[in-house]
């Protein structure tokens, strides 16, 4: 009861009105020599740094888990509450939480609320509990009432479940106006369509996230109660909140005239970069507006990324992952903001994955006559069959070390993996196990291992 407790004591009801959202996560953790660890992560923005120590320490934060993320002066504050649970229940918690009173907003959304489900029963598909779906967003959003902007909320999820976002419904929401000028669909993408001045404005965006299995499971408590959770049957949510503001109609929509446009070396959405713990990664962003002028980059991210300028429309963001963020996939997501006479314009919301490894690895890339593959694999000795999550899509991603594995046995743990072949999987199922056999083959894996298909998304690859 530890995890509930703790919660509602800091999720009380504020007296000031400057709530900006909240984005909630949590990762369950492998064994440690301590026992299992559960580590949350809780984005809170507020119209001020100053707000936010007042809500969540009374005005103090020094010696607590916060962590300053970014700030866009005279606007909003984000700060990451960091908290780790140690021996966690192998239970389900449900945990309801007022907030603080929403910023001004068109919906009429006054005080804010939102429901967080943790489900830490043992997988068993996996082996361990859950964790939940990963994702961020900016706490605040804004786009000219005359340009149409979709914006594609990057989410992943550490353990391979379908992520579906929706808006918040219920308990999730005190109110529960949805944002008349926003759709949002079940793949998380949300659409705006230019609008009139009448719509113009701020709106609080109340979203629930949610991870649903692939395929059926069974869940079992600390008491060995257990019941079985279908691919209809959602296993935690989490709150995504934030406000998404109607500018004034801008005199182009055209990127890189007002709105800023972003300039290679930038990352593209959703890409991916890997790292090792205390490997110090560089995220450059470059961006143009030929008239308008660059006034800041504003981010959100994981904590202790420092963010620089070295001119006009050039930014770097830089990170060193500790070993807390060893097997973890941060999702960082940026804007560039510029500025023309009193009008505030901002670039396309960008987001991208940092995912950082334990060991030192090196992703290699690698083809096959009929299929793209870039896989990863880890060379430690687990039990001997291993299921992988597949899809019969795109590419298949992953590790593999840098140092000669010692002579021996090997196995190829938790690999997830999406494939594209022209073979068709219903009539092709033995060309397309053989040719993944053979990869894996040619990858340090025995000759003699075993490959079955269990169904359309998942592989076991059995080591005798």
């Amino acid at each position: 009861m530890f995890l509930f407790v703790y919660l509602v004591l800091l999720l009380v009801s504020g007296a000031q009105t400057g709530f900006y959202g909240v984005v909630y996560t949590y990762s369950f953790l492998d064994l440690q020599e301590s026992g299992y660890f559960v580590i949350n992560n809780e984005k809170l923005s507020f119209s001020s740094c100053e707000e936010y120590d007042l809500f969540v320490c009374s005005g103090n934060c020094s010696g607590q888990p916060v962590f300053t993320i970014d700030e866009s002066r005279g606007e909003w504050c984000q700060k990451e509450f960091l908290f780790a649970l140690p021996n966690a229940s192998l239970t389900t918690f449900y945990t309801p939480a007022v907030y603080s009173n929403w910023t001004e907003n068109r919906n009429g959304i006054e005080l804010s609320a939102a429901e967080v489900r943790i489900e830490l029963r043992n997988r068993s598909d996996i082996h361990k509990p859950n964790s939940s779906p990963r994702t961020n967003i900016l706490p605040l959003v804004r786009v000219p009432s005359n340009c149409q902007r979709n914006i594609n909320l990057l989410v992943s999820d550490p353990d391979g479940d379908e992520v579906r976002c929706r808006y918040a419904a219920g308990l999730e929401c005190h109110t529960c106006t949805p944002p008349s000028v926003l759709t949002v669909s079940p793949a998380c993408t949300l659409s705006f369509s230019p609008t009139n001045s009448s719509a113009e404005g701020p709106y609080a965006v109340q979203l629930t996230v949610e991870d649903f299995p692939r395929q059926s499971i069974i869940l079992t408590n600390g008491s060995n109660s257990q019941e079985v959770i279908t691919t209809s049957n959602s296993l935690s949510k989490i709150p995504v909140q934030f406000v998404f503001r109607v500018d004034p109609a801008a005199p182009s929509c055209t990127e890189g005239v007002y709105l800023p446009r972003f300039l290679p070396p930038t990352p593209e959405n959703g890409a991916q970069i890997y790292t090792d713990v205390n490997q110090t990664v560089q995220i450059n962003i470059r961006a143009e507006a030929t008239q308008a002028v660059i006034t800041e980059l504003l981010f959100s991210g994981p904590l202790n990324v420092a963010k620089s300028s070295s001119g006009s429309g050039n930014f770097t963001l830089t990170w060193t992952p500790s070993a807390i963020d060893a097997e973890l996939s941060h999702t960082f997501c940026f804007v560039v903001q510029a500025n023309s006479s009193s009008s505030v314009y901002q670039s396309d919301l960008r987001c991208i994955f940092v995912t950082t490894r334990s060991n030192p690895t090196t992703p290699i890339p690698l083809t096959t006559t009929t299929a793209t593959l870039t896989p990863s694999f880890t060379t430690t000795p687990p039990p001997n069959t291993t299921r992988q999550q597949t899809t019969t899509t795109t590419t298949l991603s992953s590790t593999i070390p840098n140092s000669t594995p010692n002579p021996g046995p090997y196995y190829v743990l938790a690999l997830n993996a999406k494939i594209s072949t022209t073979l068709s999987l219903k009539n092709n199922t033995e060309a397309i196990l053989q040719q993944m056999k053979d990869e894996l083959i040619r990858q340090g894996l025995p000759s003699d291992i075993i490959l079955k298909l269990i169904n359309s998304v998942e592989l076991e690859v059995t080591i005798t």
